[in-house]
Parts: structure tokens; sequence; C-alpha cells
């Protein structure tokens, strides 16, 4: 076990990045058509093709997913996945061509390094390129590339974010789980329940954002620029209502460890897919999904932050 997403069999990783403008993507390759599921939790989402992923829609799988920075620019970086795939003959068969379906997510990045540099098909195309089944990269990364945490004060009083990944593997179950951490709150140790990333104070120590939004009811403040996304993936058998549910309950692991979490600054999403045959319940998945998104979160700012 790497302890990543590639974990589940089926399930290839690829990320891209500008390392001197701080934005990047990452895009997930399932090796066959998934059924896909999602849950929008944050009130700034921007995404792209989500609305096809719910219950009653008539497309029941996809092709890949990308995250990706560079805020809204960032979603033209979805036609590199697709062009990818096209050129493999990967898409929903609409008899004239085989059209690749693949649901995007975006975080904001662009106060951190060149606003002018956003994620391009081009990026996204190099990303499935180098995808593979054994990426374990964690930080910096892709779309972590520019992530950061704690922003109640604005991105200079701010710590890294970055991407992080877990795993679980009983008999021949796997569930994975990645997670890119750009949050407006802090990111909590779940084991001490202190802080361990966040928005800093004046004299370099933290904040603590939930302390603070109680001791300013009142001031008016904007902190745009944050979102954490995660994908969770598994080689149990399940229907579209069976993800959906999965990646409802996968959102607790936000909660868990984001302090506070899918906040109307925030625009926090959870994916997940299921392209195997194992047999699980949809709870005990959703239960495990949790704990692996707030494992993942926490890993990302540690590596990001050099804490290990």
């Amino acid at each position: 076990m790497l302890n990543s997403l590639c974990d589940v069999p089926g399930i290839r990783l690829g990320h891209a990045q500008d390392e001197s403008a701080r934005t990047g993507c990452t895009v997930i390759l399932p090796d066959r058509p998934a059924v896909a599921g999602v849950d929008v939790r944050g009130s700034a989402p921007g995404s792209r093709e989500i609305e096809a992923l719910k219950p009653a829609r008539l497309v029941q799988e996809i092709h890949g997913i990308l995250l990706t920075g560079g805020s809204a620019f960032g979603l033209d970086a979805a036609g590199g996945v697709q062009k990818y795939l096209e050129e493999r003959g990967i898409g929903y068969d609409v008899q004239v061509a085989k059209v690749p379906i693949v649901p995007a997510a975006v975080i904001f990045d662009l106060a951190v390094g060149d606003a002018k540099v956003r994620p391009t098909a081009a990026m996204a195309y190099r990303a499935c390129e180098t995808a593979s089944y054994t990426e374990t990269r964690l930080g910096l990364v892709g779309v972590g590339c520019g992530a950061t945490v704690g922003k109640i004060r604005g991105v200079q009083h701010s710590m890294l974010g970055g991407v992080g990944m877990a795993s679980w593997k009983s008999g021949q179950l796997v569930v994975g789980a990645l997670a890119v951490v750009n949050a407006l709150g802090d990111v909590i140790d779940p084991k001490s329940g202190k802080i361990i990333a966040g928005a800093k104070n004046d004299d370099g120590g933290f904040l603590n954002t939930q302390q603070h939004l109680k001791s300013h009811l009142l001031s008016p403040f904007k902190s745009w620029g944050n979102t954490t996304l995660a994908v969770v993936a598994t080689n149990a058998a399940f229907k579209k209502e069976g993800v959906t549910k999965i990646t409802e309950m996968a959102q607790d692991g936000l909660a868990y460890v984001i302090r506070p979490s899918h906040t109307l600054f925030d625009g926090d999403m959870v994916f997940a897919l299921s392209l195997g045959d194992e047999q699980a319940e949809v709870m005990a998945v959703g239960a495990i999904a949790a704990e692996l998104v707030a494992e993942a979160i926490v890993q990302a700012v540690r590596v990001s932050n050099q804490m290990v």
C-alpha cells in the first residue's frame, strides 16, 4: 500500500504545475468508466459537469476528474483532459463521437503567484501524459502548488496548504482519498485538538479563526479564494445513489479537521468514484471515507509546511 489514491485498483493520478506562477492541476483517470457522485457543501464553488453527476441524470459514468487552480479560468483546462481521452477512444458514445465526461472543480490561487498565469488545456494534457498507478507526491504539487490555509486575515497571514492522500484496505476492499487544502479555516490535529496550520496573528502565533469569528460578529471582512476539494475512490460496486451518499459522509472529514469548514467563502466539494466489483455497505465506506479525507487534509499541511 502506498497510502495513495492510486491504491484503489484502476486509478491513475497525474500532476502538472507552473512552480514560478504557483498554480497547477491534478487529474484522476480511471481505467474504466466510473460511477461517480459529488457533494457541494461550500458556498463559493467553481465547477464543471457537476449537474450530470446527480443520480437522476442520464449519464451514469465518468471518464476522469480534473482538480485545478486558476479559479474559474482554470476550468478551461478540462478540455485538455477531454482531448487526451478522445484521442484514445474514451468517452460517452453518442454514435457520431465519443464524448469524455470530465467533471472539474477549482481552487482560487490567483493571489498567491502570478494571477495572469492559469492552468491550461496543455497543462492538463501533460498531467494526463504523466499519470501513473504509483503516484505518491504530496504537498505543493499539481492543484496544490498554490494552495494556502487560514486566510481570514488574507494570504499574507496564511500558511501553506497542498495535496494530501490516504488509503485503507481490508481483504480485497480498498478505499482511497485525495484532498487539496486551500481553506479559509485552520487545520486541526485530530489527536491533540490543536491548530497545526492556519491564520497567523501579528506575533506569528496562531490567530484561531473560530475564536476570531466569535469576537468579530459584526466586523465586515472579505476572504476570497478558499476551497477544499477531495476525491474518494473505491473498488466496491455502487450505483449513483450510493456514491452520492459516500460523498455526503466524506464531507464530515472536512469538519473533523478544518475549523470552520463549508463557509460562505469556501467552495468545498467532494467527489466519489466506484470502479470495482467488491461488495460493501454504503454506510461503512462513507464512514471510512470521512476518516481518510481528514487524514489526507492533515497530511497535506504537514508535508507542505515541513512538519514531517
